[in-house]
C-alpha cells in the first residue's frame, strides 16, 4: 500500500465586484461560523443529567464529607467543559449538519479585496482587522478542510506496467523536524540490501507506525541507495529537509508486540555516544551522567538496549550499551588502581578511626576480615553498570534510612557528625565501638565502649557480627551490626563513618543505606582554609596532635579522587567541604529530603 502526503490545490471562486455583493457576502461568512459551547441547539443531554446529579444523590448521603467530596467532583469546570463537548458531538452525530459553503478561506480573502478601499466606516475596518487575524484565518481553513473531507491522502496511481514477480513496495513519507527520524539502518551481508536495523521507542518512525525492523530500504527522495553504503544513506538523510520520501519493501515477518514492564536503572558509569566508537549510530545514542535514572523501552537487542531519561518529558529512546555489553568492555579494560591506604615512612597513624582503618590493611590482619572473600580484590571483580531501581518513600512510623560517611582521612567527618548530634540530640545517634581491651577507671561500659574479652570478639568475627573491625596494639576494635540496629530501633538516624568497600555490605533492605561522600576542596583551598586546623587525637592515641602538613593535603586529595573513581557509584550525595557551615547546612537539607520525599532505591530493598 503506498502512503502520501498529498497538498490539495486551491478551488477558484468567482470574485464579487459590486457593492451589492458586500451584504450578501458577509451575510454568508457568517453562516459559516457556528456557536460553539453554548448550550443551545440541541436536546437536553448528558451535561443536563449532570448539573441534577448532586441534588438527585443528596437524600442519600450520610456524610458530610461525601456531600463536600460529591459538589466538588460534580461542580469540576474541566468536567462541565468535556460533558458539554460530548453533548455538542452527539447532537453533530444525530443533525448531520451541512456547511453552508466548503470555500470560506476563498470567500475571507475576496471579501477583505473588496474592504481595502473602504476603510472609512468603522465597523468595515473592524471587519479588516478580524479578517487579517491568523488564528481567524486558520479557523476557516480548518473548516473548508472539513467541509471539503480533503484530510485523506490521495494516492497516486499505480504504474501500468507492474511487474507480477516483482515485490510489494510501499512508498512512505515522513515530515523531519528538529529530531531525528528515529531508526538505524544496517547491510544485510548476504543481500548487500540496505534493512531497517532497528526502530526507537517513541521516535518519528516509531510514532508514524509506517516503517518496520527488516523492512528494505530502496530509494530515499528518489535516489536509489542498492549501491550504497549505510553511511552514506545516513548523509542523505541528515541533508535532507522537510518531506522525506521513502521507498522500501516491507518485511514479510510480522513484528510481535512489545509486552515489557516498566523497568527503571540508576547508571553507574558516564556515557557519551559520541566518543563511543562501537555505537551504530552516533546521533541515536543517549548520554548520561553517573547516577541518572534511565527508563529502559527495549532490551530486544542483546548489545545495545533503548532507554529515556526519566526526568525528560521527551518520549523519544536512545541508544545505550546492554548491561552484558558494558560489563565485557569494562572487563576488558581491567581493574581500577586499588585504594591504597598503607603507612609509609612519611606518615604517622593519627587517632583511633585512623589507627583503625590503618590496621586493617596490616597482613597480619587481612586474612581475618570481615567476610574475607569480599576483600578489595574481590570489590574490584564487581563491574559497575546498572542497577534496577525503584521509587522509595518512607513511611511514618516505619525505621530511618542509615546515614553513611565516606571520605579521607581529614576531611571533616567526624566534625559534620558532632554537629548534627549538637542540633538535634534526639533525632540523631552514633554507634558505640566494641573493643578487647580493659576498662579504664574513668571509664563505662556502654559509654565510650562495649567492653568484651578477646575470646568473645573473635567469635564474633567469625560469626559476621561486625562491619568493620581491626587490631590496634594487641587489642580488637569494632563496629557490629546491632550496634546500627540498636539506634535505628530507639526510632533515631543512625550516622555511620566506614571504609568505601565497607558500603556493599551494608547495602541490605534492612539498612537501606544513604552515602554521603565529603570530599575536600582544592589543595589551594585545604592550605587557605586549614591554616590554624589540627589532627585531633583519638581516644586511643593522645600524642597524635600536630598541624597539617602539605603532603596531608596532596595525600587526602589523592585518596578522594581513588575513593570517588573506585566507589562513586555506591554515593548518593557527594558534599565539598570547603567550608564546615556550608557543607553542614547542605547536609542538614539533605538529610531531611531523605526522610521526606521520594528516593530510587535498588528495587531488591522493597521486594526483601
Amino acid at each position: 500500500m503506498n502512503n502520501w502526503i498529498i497538498l490539495q490545490p486551491t478551488r477558484n471562486y468567482s470574485t464579487p465586484t459590486s457593492e451589492s455583493n458586500l451584504r450578501d457576502t458577509r451575510e454568508q461568512l457568517t453562516g459559516v461560523m457556528p456557536a460553539l459551547a453554548t448550550g443551545t441547539g440541541y436536546e437536553p443531554g448528558f451535561y443536563d443529567l449532570l448539573v441534577s446529579l448532586p441534588s438527585q444523590l443528596q437524600p442519600h448521603v450520610i456524610h458530610p464529607e461525601d456531600s463536600t467530596f460529591l459538589k466538588d467532583m460534580f461542580g469540576e469546570k474541566s468536567l462541565h467543559s468535556l460533558i458539554k463537548i460530548h453533548d455538542i458531538l452527539r447532537h453533530y452525530e444525530e443533525s448531520k449538519p451541512l456547511p453552508v459553503l466548503d470555500s470560506a478561506v476563498t470567500l475571507a480573502s475576496q471579501l477583505a479585496e473588496l474592504l481595502e478601499g473602504k476603510l472609512s466606516n468603522g465597523e468595515i475596518r473592524e471587519l479588516q482587522q478580524i479578517l487579517s487575524k491568523p488564528f481567524f484565518k486558520s479557523i476557516l481553513s480548518v473548516h473548508d478542510t472539513v467541509a471539503q473531507k480533503n484530510y485523506d491522502p490521495e494516492l497516486p496511481p499505480l504504474p501500468e506496467d507492474i511487474d507480477d514477480d516483482e515485490d510489494s513496495v510501499k512508498i512512505i513519507r515522513l515530515v523531519k523536524n528538529k529530531e531525528p527520524l528515529g531508526a538505524t539502518i544496517r547491510r544485510d551481508d548476504d543481500t548487500g540490501a540496505i534493512l531497517v536495523a532497528r526502530i526507537m521507542k517513541g521516535g518519528a518512525a516509531d510514532r508514524s507506525g509506517l516503517i518496520h525492523i527488516g523492512d528494505e530500504l530502496k530509494e530515499v527522495n528518489g535516489i536509489p541507495v542498492d549501491d550504497k553504503k549505510p553511511e552514506e544513506v545516513i548523509r542523505i538523510l541528515s541533508q535532507s529537509q522537510g518531506a522525506i520520501t521513502f521507498k522500501v519493501v516491507p518485511c514479510l515477518k510480522e513484528e510481535v508486540p512489545s509486552k515489557e514492564p516498566k523497568v527503571f536503572v540508576k547508571a553507574l558509569f558516564n556515557f557519551d555516544p559520541n566518543e563511543d566508537k562501537a555505537i551504530p549510530c552516533k546521533e541515536a545514542g543517549l548520554a548520561f551522567k553517573k547516577g541518572s535514572i534511565l527508563q529502559i523501552m527495549s532490551q530486544d537487542d542483546a548489545t545495545w538496549w533503548q532507554a529515556r531519561l526519566e526526568v525528560e518529558a521527551n518520549p523519544r529512546a536512545g541508544l545505550i550499551p546492554s548491561k552484558q555489553f558494558q560489563e565485557r568492555r569494562f572487563a576488558l579494560r581491567g581493574p581500577a588502581p586499588a585504594l591504597s591506604l598503607k603507612r609509609t615512612p612519611s606518615r604517622r597513624s593519627f587517632g583511633f578511626r585512623r589507627s583503625f582503618r590503618l590496621s586493617k590493611r596490616d597482613k597480619k590482619t587481612n586474612k581475618a576480615m570481615y567476610e574475607s572473600k569480599k576483600s578489595e580484590m574481590y570489590d574490584m571483580a564487581d563491574v559497575p553498570t546498572y542497577e534496577e531501581v525503584t521509587p522509595y518513600h518512607r513511611l511514618a512510623g516505619a525505621k530511618h534510612r542509615l546515614v553513611v560517611f565516606v571520605g579521607p582521612t581529614g576531611v571533616g567527618l567526624n566534625e559534620l557528625k558532632k554537629k548534627l548530634l549538637i542540633s538535634d540530640p534526639q533525632h540523631f545517634g552514633v554507634t558505640i565501638p566494641h573493643t578487647s581491651r580493659a576498662k579504664r577507671n574513668q571509664e563505662s561500659d556502654g559509654v565510650e565502649y562495649h567492653f568484651i574479652s578477646k575470646h568473645l570478639f573473635e567469635t564474633d568475627i567469625h560469626n559476621n557480627k561486625f562491619i568493620e573491625y581491626g587490631e590496634y596494639k594487641g587489642n580488637y576494635y569494632g563496629t557490629s551490626l546491632d550496634s546500627i540496629r540498636s539506634i535505628l530501633s530507639k526510632n533515631k538516624v543512625c550516622l555511620l563513618d566506614v571504609q568505601p568497600q565497607m558500603i556493599k555490605h551494608l547495602r541490605t533492605a534492612e539498612f537501606k543505606p544513604f552515602v554521603v561522600f565529603v570530599k575536600p576542596p582544592l589543595i589551594e583551598r585545604l592550605s587557605e582554609t586549614r591554616q590554624n586546623a589540627k589532627f585531633m587525637s583519638g581516644k586511643e592515641d593522645k600524642g597524635s596532635v600536630r598541624p597539617f602538613k602539605e603532603e596531608d593535603f596532596q595525600e587526602m586529595v589523592r585518596t578522594s579522587e581513588v575513593m570517588e573513581n573506585q566507589y562513586g557509584h555506591l554515593f548518593d550525595k557527594v558534599i565539598v567541604n570547603d567550608d564546615l557551615s556550608i557543607a553542614f547546612n547542605e547536609l542538614r537539607m539533605v538529610l531531611r529530603t531523605v526522610e521526606t520525599e521520594t528516593h530510587w532505591v535498588p528495587v531488591s530493598w522493597n521486594h526483601s
